[in-house]
């Protein structure tokens, strides 16, 4: 087994068959690549320290099951507000990009009763690993959504539909050798949000994310995501799923997919 989602090669990166995801066995799990762009957008320098507060993934293909470049371009540069575009590349095909909008932090006494007061939900000690079902059919094969990352519900599970309530901690490293940060958790764990809470039986329909977009108050401590998900189905084939992000001491942000219905063949 591998010991991390993304081995460094020669400016290359490589994926390990912890990235695979559930539509596609030759095919990326979304988390992976939004993890690593992550990596690479929070690697660019900036004129004062920012942090990530909101983060938009574009999966513009299958990403494969091969070598892969990234490059990345500051689009704003600033002191207090510093955007960043980064691509992933297949040879000269772009799979997938994220723009990162980092802001200045300081210290700013809210007034009182105003300050985000969230609790997060029950933790990952009382919650439980999901019986297979869903888009996990069998645990032991490797992947992204298996054995990168250990998911516990409170509430719902892979093997029932409905709104779900989950923690998720990555297990490995992002890139091999160097540290996972706080926005790169929260960027594998959020892509979760439509396969915790499906309503649509995975044998028979399919419910892709071709995006991600995820709103950060502030980073999460500790290794634990916390995901409160539900998936909206539209009637045009047209679907959304939206997650409230929390770690252990309340909330943290939001995310939101869309998503591509189509009943399978």
């Amino acid at each position: 087994m591998a010991d991390a989602l993304y081995e460094l090669d020669a400016g290359r990166l490589v994926p390990s068959e912890l990235t695979v995801g559930p539509w596609d066995p030759g095919s990326q799990h979304g988390g992976a690549p939004s993890a690593l762009l992550t990596w690479a957008i929070e690697a660019v320098a900036s004129p004062a320290p920012l942090q990530v507060a909101r983060l938009t993934v574009e999966l513009l293909r299958p990403v494969p099951l091969r070598p892969l470049s990234i490059t990345t371009e500051v689009v704003r540069p600033g002191r207090k507000v510093q955007l960043v575009r980064a691509v992933l590349r297949d040879g000269d095909q772009e799979v997938a990009a994220a723009h990162g909008l980092g802001l200045r932090t300081a210290d700013l006494p809210l007034p009182e009763g105003t300050a985000v007061a969230e609790a997060a939900p029950p933790g990952p000690e009382t919650a439980r690993p999901s019986a297979p079902g869903g888009i996990i059919r069998d645990r032991s094969v490797p992947g992204f959504h298996t054995t990168a990352n250990d998911l516990r519900f409170t509430e719902g599970g892979f093997d029932r539909p409905g709104p779900a309530t989950a923690w998720v901690r990555l297990l490995v490293p992002v890139v091999a050798g160097e540290p996972v940060s706080p926005a790169m958790r929260v960027a594998g764990a959020a892509d979760f949000g439509n396969g915790l809470s499906w309503v649509l039986p995975p044998e028979r329909w399919l419910f892709v994310n071709p995006d991600l977009s995820i709103h950060l108050l502030r980073l999460p401590e500790g290794e634990w995501v916390g995901m409160c998900s539900t998936t909206l189905p539209g009637g045009e084939g047209i679907g959304l799923a939206e997650t409230a992000l929390f770690d252990l001491g309340g909330r943290i942000g939001r995310s939101v997919q869309s998503l591509l219905l189509d009943a399978r063949p």
